[in-house]
């Protein structure tokens, strides 16, 4: 059973999405009203998911983000109402794998973590177009080497571009004609070189280099 913690300061939004994810079986092991009681639930109950909102008290969603991703506590699915750049590029790059506005509906938000506990990444079509412009306009710029890129062998840097295409480990399996097991095992190794703790911030770096 795929077990969430959910952080969002609002108790009647986090009543609803309880509901929405116990109907289709996943288990909410927690609840937490700001940042930093997301991080302590992540630290103490380990879940498989954190759905986590960004604006809330105290410590915020981004810091709140990078602290549990920092710990490798658990995956972090970012779940908001607000689309600006500022708060989408922030969480990414504080490792969170996923991000979803509050107006996706019950059965996509139940796909995402599911997804998500799956080791795959999620973003909102809104968002995906977002950060597809703001590469564009990075890519008019040149491209410079990019020194960790530099040392992955030939298949890593092919998971890289894949990656950075948005595919999923079943897909990026497809690709290049492999188990899903063994794309999976790609994928981390990948990451692992990179230093980074979330297929994003790999996506955004296959953008930087050129890859994608």
């Amino acid at each position: 059973m795929i077990r969430v913690v959910l952080a969002d300061d609002h108790e009647a939004v986090r009543t609803g999405i309880r509901l929405i994810l116990e109907d289709a079986g996943i288990a909410v092991v927690g609840e937490a009203g700001d940042g930093a009681a997301a991080v302590r639930l992540a630290r103490e109950l380990r879940p498989d998911v954190v759905l986590m909102d960004i604006r809330m008290p105290g410590i915020d969603g981004i810091e709140a983000t990078r602290r549990i991703v920092a710990e490798e506590a658990a995956d972090v699915l970012v779940l908001t109402s607000f689309d600006i750049d500022e708060y989408v590029f922030g969480a990414i790059r504080a490792g969170a794998v996923g991000f979803l506005l509050k107006s996706t509906g019950a059965i996509a938000l139940r796909e995402a973590v599911q997804k998500v506990a799956a080791g795959d990444g999620v973003l909102a079509p809104e968002v995906t177009r977002r950060m597809l412009e703001a590469f564009v306009g990075e890519a008019r710029a040149p491209i410079a080497p990019h020194p960790l890129v530099e040392g992955l062998t030939a298949r890593e840097r092919e998971v890289l571009a894949l990656l950075g295409r948005g595919l999923s480990n079943a897909e990026i399996a497809a690709e290049l004609v492999v188990s899903p097991t063994t794309a999976k095992t790609h994928v981390s190794r990948t990451l692992g070189k990179l230093a980074v703790t979330s297929r994003m911030q790999a996506a955004v770096i296959a953008r930087e280099a050129g890859l994608a």
